[in-house]
């Protein structure tokens, strides 16, 4: 009673409530002061974002023709690999495969290249290409060798990888011309077995090779050795040591469970690896006509141990009346017997890679030592 501001509804027998304009001015005033600016910097980043988008898109190389130099992307075309490489040329050609066939090329700009085309009417050659893409793309490695850039459309597979001038370990063991003494097939042997150690250990999913020999391994200008061709290499689960797989390497090479039941491991590169080793300081491949089943490399390398390597060395490498003789022989010594070590018939006897570098690092070292000592020796004599 007596409250003449009081309003509401007719039912309470009080005045009806007049419609205030505060609320709408109130609202107008957040409009103004809040909404209004907020909105205009959404658009703004809208637009910001849409402009990204489209300079993206037209500076983005195509995916099937992309080519990494230095800080920059560089478009190639398949009619440039065909001009880098005459046409495909035979004379071009630096090996072939069952998957495919590397050629050598330059680029219009002058830049030497190994192109490597895959052969698509083989079975297994498009597994191949994209296994060696996926595996290949993420790793970082001196001792790896580099794809550059990848060409690919319905008809045409290949990737395009550096150039290694001094070809491959194979091509300069069986050489005519082998100029390889003992310090450089050890520095080889070393290269590759860090290769190794980072697959199965630097990266982030051990990585298995599977196809480990002499003709996948590359030498550049420097011979630094370059391990090469992971068409049929697997990567293993984060829990998982060892997987199963169809795909065979290559024979005389194999470890015994990858051979029989197609169980591929870390270990399973280690035999491999050890054949290698016992091929570069023997010059024998493990399918030589002189080893049956009765006889093998690993047993002839094994047997040559219990009285004197220079049963089985290559004679190139160990000559009796060099100053050096008995330091060069021991150190070839230890490293077939390191080899014996890698190719020891169950998987778990064998050792691992990082083991493998340490062992031979230390060995490199000792020889260096001794030639030193001798030197200096000779020096003062005279």
């Amino acid at each position: 009673m007596g409250n003449l501001a009081l309003c509401g509804i007719p039912q309470l027998q009080v005045l009806p409530c007049k419609k205030s304009t505060h609320r709408k001015s109130r609202t107008k005033k957040v409009f103004l002061t809040i909404l209004l600016p907020t909105s205009f910097a959404v658009s703004f980043v809208i637009m910001v974002l849409m402009c990204l988008l489209i300079w993206k898109k037209r500076t983005r190389p195509p995916t099937n023709v992309d080519i990494y130099q230095g800080e920059t992307w560089r478009r190639i075309s398949y009619l440039e690999l065909v001009r880098a490489t005459d046409g495909f040329n035979e004379n071009n050609l630096l090996g072939k495969g069952s998957y495919g066939s590397v050629y050598k090329g330059r680029l219009d700009e002058g830049m030497q290249v190994a192109v490597k085309v895959f052969h698509l009417d083989f079975g297994g050659a498009l597994t191949s290409f994209e296994v060696e893409c996926e595996v290949m793309k993420g790793l970082r490695h001196r001792n790896l060798i580099k794809i550059i850039s990848s060409c690919s459309n319905n008809d045409f597979k290949s990737l395009i990888l550096e150039y290694m001038p001094n070809g491959s370990l194979e091509k300069l063991l069986f050489s005519e011309n082998n100029v390889l003494d003992i310090s450089h097939r050890l520095d080889i042997m070393i290269d590759v077995a860090q290769a190794l150690e980072y697959l199965h250990f630097g990266y982030l999913v051990p990585i298995i090779h599977c196809d480990i020999k002499p003709s996948n391994v590359l030498l550049d200008e420097h011979m630094v050795a370059h391990l090469s061709d992971f068409g049929i290499a697997k990567l293993l689960g984060e829990e998982s040591s060892m997987t199963q797989t169809k795909t065979l390497a290559t024979i005389g090479y194999m470890a015994p469970e990858y051979g029989r039941e197609g169980k591929i491991s870390r270990k399973g590169d280690v035999y491999s690896y050890g054949i290698m080793l016992m091929e570069t300081f023997t010059k024998k491949k493990p399918t030589n006509e002189m080893f049956t089943e009765e006889m093998s490399l690993k047993r002839w390398v094994g047997e040559s141990l219990d009285s004197t390597v220079m049963q089985v060395v290559d004679t190139n490498l160990l000559i009796r009346d060099d100053e050096h003789f008995s330091a060069k022989e021991e150190c070839v010594s230890s490293i077939l017997s390191l080899a014996m070590e890698c190719t020891r018939e169950t998987p778990l006897d064998r050792i691992i890679m990082k083991e493998v570098v340490t062992r031979l690092t230390k060995i490199r070292a000792k020889l260096a030592k001794n030639e030193t000592r001798r030197g200096r020796r000779v020096l003062n004599l005279g």
